[in-house]
This record gives structure tokens, C-alpha cells and sequence, in this order.
């Protein structure tokens, strides 16, 4: 027998570490796990991630550039507080991308994505009633991202993440809000509403309510929030 023999294996895919580390520091701004004020240095985030401080030290480089940190004098990054004209610029932004996103996405959604944004969805609501601002800001980033993801557009989710990597702490506000009962987060809830209209194929439906679910916490947390005067 001569030849290569082929049995339709994929490859396996290796991801760099340097992106992993970033991956996970960014994800973990986005879903609000790291609260605004919180001071980051690559010496104790590569203990926390079981790595050396280089690839933790490009991916804080990389978070500065795009506005997520700030540099401290000590050369340690920080979690740069929010200010309300800025919260107020962010989240009018996050309405007319994440808008177009949600409208692009509808017509490609299969019936496995729409199945899984169903227990995002219940999970959302689920952390809520169980007053759990970890899971509800948890779930909130993936039911949201699993609607982005399949835009089809890369430079949209580019912007999208951006905006979350700077917005996203600050959403931890939530958790202070409605008298110290996080259902009452759910009066701005228009998740399931989503899931109906991306099911129904209704791009329109499904932007628009995004946008009211993004204006809704918007203007309560602008109402009731502590800001930064800086």
C-alpha cells in the first residue's frame, strides 16, 4: 500500500496562551465579574490563572489600548470608574450596534440557538429571583453575545465587545439598586420577548426590543446609580 491514508479527522485547533489569558480577563470584564475601582496586576491575576505574568502582561496592554484600564503610576492597571456622561455616551452607542446586531442575527438563527438562548434566558430570570448578581450578569452576557456571535459581521462584534469591556463592571450598579431585591431587575426584562421575535424571524421585533431592554437599564441605573465625579 502506498500513500497517505485519510480519515476525515479534523484538526485539532491550538489556541495560543497569550489569547487564552486575554479571552478569560475579557470575558471576565464583560460579564461584570471585575467591579470598576479594582486594581489588576499581572503578578496576581497569572497566580489566579496558573500562568506566567507574560501573556497576563500583554493581555493588560492590550485591555488599555482599548479603553477597558487604566495605567496606575506604580505601573499596575486599574478598573477606570465611570463617570455619568460617559455611562450615558456608552450605553446610546450599545443601542445602535447591538440594534443591528439583533436585526442581522434573526435571519440566521437555527432552531439549537434558539433552544439555547431559552435557558439563557430562564437562567437570566432565574438569578435574578434568586438575587444572584454574579449568575444574572453571567447569564445577561450570554444570552446577549449568543445573539451577536451570529450576526455575520465582525467588525459589529468587534464594536460590541469594546463597548461591553468598558461598560460591563459598572453593570454591577444593578446589584445596589431596587432595594436590595435583584428581581426587581425584571420589570426591565425583555429577554423571552427577544427569543419570540428572533424565533418568529422578525429582525425588526427583535432590534427593537433590544433597544428598549439597553434603554430600560440605562436610564434607572442613570437615575440611581453612584458615578464617578472625575
Amino acid at each position: 500500500m502506498s500513500g497517505k491514508t485519510s480519515f476525515g479527522l479534523d484538526a485539532i485547533e491550538t489556541v495560543p496562551l497569550h489569547e487564552i489569558v486575554f479571552n478569560r480577563i475579557t470575558r471576565a470584564l464583560m460579564s461584570g465579574q471585575i467591579q470598576q475601582g479594582v486594581k489588576l496586576t499581572s503578578r496576581k491575576l497569572a497566580k489566579e490563572l496558573g500562568t506566567s505574568d507574560m501573556p497576563v502582561r500583554s493581555a493588560l496592554t492590550r485591555l488599555q489600548a482599548l479603553r477597558a484600564l487604566e495605567q496606575l503610576p506604580n505601573g499596575s492597571m486599574i478598573v477606570p470608574a465611570m463617570t455619568k456622561d460617559r455611562f450615558s455616551d456608552l450605553m446610546s452607542t450599545r443601542v445602535l450596534v447591538e440594534t443591528r446586531a439583533a436585526e442581522l442575527a434573526a435571519d440566521r438563527m437555527s432552531k439549537q440557538a434558539l433552544r439555547a438562548l431559552r435557558v439563557a434566558s430562564h437562567n437570566l430570570t432565574q438569578a435574578a429571583i434568586d438575587h444572584d448578581i454574579d449568575a444574572y450578569l453571567a447569564q445577561n452576557y450570554e444570552f446577549k453575545f449568543q445573539i451577536y456571535k451570529i450576526c455575520g459581521s465582525d467588525s459589529l462584534l468587534f464594536l460590541i465587545e469594546t463597548l461591553w469591556l468598558q461598560v460591563g463592571p459598572f453593570l454591577r450598579q444593578f446589584g445596589e439598586q431596587f432595594d436590595g431585591k435583584l428581581s426587581g431587575i425584571l420589570a426591565l426584562d425583555f429577554h423571552a420577548e427577544i427569543v419570540d421575535a428572533l424565533e418568529a424571524g422578525d429582525g425588526k421585533a427583535a432590534a427593537d426590543l433590544i433597544r428598549r431592554d439597553i434603554s430600560a437599564g440605562a436610564q434607572h441605573l442613570l437615575k440611581e446609580a453612584s458615578f464617578s465625579d472625575a
